[in-house]
């Protein structure tokens, strides 16, 4: 049975209306709006903050604090006072930090992504268990981790000690020069699933047909992941690094739940110093002018690393 003209027409007009093109952005309005409330106003009531004497005598009225000008700012980048010399000091920790288990995480990840590429038996088992870290909530993952490197009764030093016999001593993973390691290695567990996740979903877009070819002119498999693996994998590593360094140069879950609010000095992530600057001795002016260097320095990290790698890739074509 054929449709009446007049509704067809009215079906048509009805389907333009829904292809204007303000109503895309209506649609987005609620997003942004959402995405206003929880990261903008909050980011300009910080930089607001940053501005003012805001010490636990104006917790009540934040809106008589004094006005400090950039006094905050020059507290923070004076390296020759106490607090911006231990200010640098987190910061060259927090670098060290996140270069470890970007590269950690990254490695990982490759590796597993390489080994799980080719079909195999229980495939997507091992996919399962090796997305677990990721998974898990991660204050329940560092609290178990907590338990783990406890120095009486946690499970490495048992096995290294009674099981292994590699020390007779047992270590404290969670105080002094160890504890920097001990965080490495809770942050590279928790986000080297991620790095696998994204490296093997660019692995499956690869043809297969690059690597015939080359096995056919004689290229090893070593060859072929320098060749072939790697090259095809640049956008997805330029994309997976910046995340990653990001995520790591600002976590603060892991090391706060790993060692609570008296972090080691060896592991005084910025993250965490900046915490206590502003929630431990109650100067919420100089904590939130902390925050805006760190976004300061973590914007022009980007934009650098952004235009060397859109270079690079101008130079490759």
């Amino acid at each position: 049975m054929a449709d009446r003209p007049g509704a067809t027409g009215a079906a048509r007009r009805a389907g333009a209306g829904w292809h204007r093109p303000g109503l895309a952005y209506l649609l987005l309005l609620p997003a942004l709006a959402l995405e206003l409330l929880v990261h903008l106003v909050p980011m300009a009531v910080g930089v607001w903050m940053s501005f003012r004497e805001l010490t636990q005598f104006y917790i009540r009225n934040w809106a008589a604090a004094p006005w400090a000008g950039l006094r905050n700012f020059r507290v923070a980048l004076d390296v020759d006072s106490a607090i911006g010399a231990s200010l640098l000091r987190s910061l060259w920790i927090t670098l060290a930090y996140a270069l470890l288990v970007v590269a950690g995480s990254w490695l990982l990840g490759f590796v597993a992504a390489l080994l799980l590429q080719r079909p195999m038996r229980s495939r997507g088992l091992l996919r399962t268990l090796f997305l677990v870290p990721y998974a898990l909530p991660a204050y329940a993952a560092v609290i178990a981790w907590n338990f783990l490197l406890q120095r009486d009764n946690g499970m490495l030093n048992h096995l290294l000690v009674e099981n292994l016999h590699v020390t007779d001593d047992r270590a404290f993973w969670l105080l002094g020069d160890r504890s920097f390691v001990a965080v490495v290695l809770v942050s590279v567990w928790r986000h080297w699933p991620f790095a696998f996740l994204i490296i093997m979903a660019g692995m499956q877009n690869i043809p297969t047909d690059l690597y015939e070819a080359a096995a056919i002119d004689g290229a090893g498999p070593g060859q072929q992941i320098r060749r072939v693996t790697l090259p095809m994998l640049r956008p997805v590593n330029l994309v997976l690094v910046l995340v990653l360094f990001l995520w790591t140069f600002n976590d603060f879950t892991t090391p706060f739940v790993l060692f609570g609010a008296a972090t080691p000095d060896q592991a005084d992530l910025i993250s965490v110093h900046i915490y206590q600057s502003s929630f431990v001795t109650w100067n919420f002016g100089l904590g939130s002018a902390m925050s805006v260097l760190l976004l300061l320095f973590l914007l022009l990290l980007t934009t650098g690393y952004l235009l060397l790698t859109a270079r690079r890739r101008r130079r490759a074509v």
